[in-house]
C-alpha cells in the first residue's frame, strides 16, 4: 500500500470523525472461557483461539501462552503496524523488526513478597530498522509512532481499569 492508497482509505474516516466525534468512539472487546480442568483461559482473538496459562516461573509448563508475553506481543504488533502506517504516510522506505521486553519479579504475583510489585516493573520497546532515510526523518518516524501507537500510549499513560463480577 502506498501513501495515496492509505490516504484514500483513511480520508472518509477522518472526515466523519471530524464532523461527528461520537462516531470515533468505539468499544473494543475481548473475552475468554475459563478451562474447567486446568489452570487456563481460552481467549478468542477473532482469528483463532489462544489458550493462556501459567508462566513456567509460576508453575506452568510453557505449553500455553503467557498473558505477560501476550501483552508484549500486543505492544509489538501495534507499534509495528503504527510504524508501517506512519512510514507509508511519510513515504519512507523502512524495513526491520520490532522487539519488546519487560521485567517481572514473580515474587509479587506468587505472593512470596508483598513488597515485590505485581506486574511489569519496566517495558522496553526497540525497533531495528533498515532504511536509507536521513536520521531526522527516522527520528520523526519514531516520534510519530510513539505518539500514535494505541498500546504504547495506553501502557505509558496508564488508564483507569475497573474490575467487576457477576454470578449466574
Amino acid at each position: 500500500m502506498d501513501r495515496a492508497e492509505l490516504q484514500a482509505i483513511q480520508k472518509p474516516l477522518k472526515d466523519r470523525y471530524r464532523s461527528d466525534a461520537a462516531t470515533a468512539l468505539i468499544v473494543l472487546r475481548a473475552q475468554g472461557q475459563l478451562d474447567e480442568e486446568k489452570i487456563a483461559c481460552k481467549v478468542d482473538t477473532g482469528r483463532q483461539l489462544v489458550e493462556a496459562g501459567l508462566h513456567p516461573a509460576t508453575g506452568g509448563t510453557g505449553a500455553l501462552a503467557c498473558s505477560g508475553d501476550m501483552l508484549l506481543e500486543a505492544l509489538v504488533a501495534c507499534a509495528g503496524v503504527t510504524l508501517r502506517s506512519v512510514a507509508t504516510s511519510l513515504e519512507l522506505d523502512v524495513a526491520g523488526s520490532v522487539h519488546a521486553e519487560g521485567d517481572l519479579d514473580f515474587r509479587g504475583t506468587l505472593g512470596v513478597d508483598r513488597e515485590a510489585p505485581v506486574g511489569f516493573a519496566a517495558i522496553r520497546l526497540r525497533f531495528d530498522l533498515a532504511s536509507d532515510a536521513p536520521e531526522e526523518k527516522l527520528a520523526k518516524l519514531i516520534e510519530l509512532t510513539e505518539r500514535y501507537c494505541v498500546v504504547f500510549q495506553t501502557l505509558a499513560a496508564g488508564v483507569p481499569v475497573e474490575l467487576s463480577y457477576s454470578t449466574s
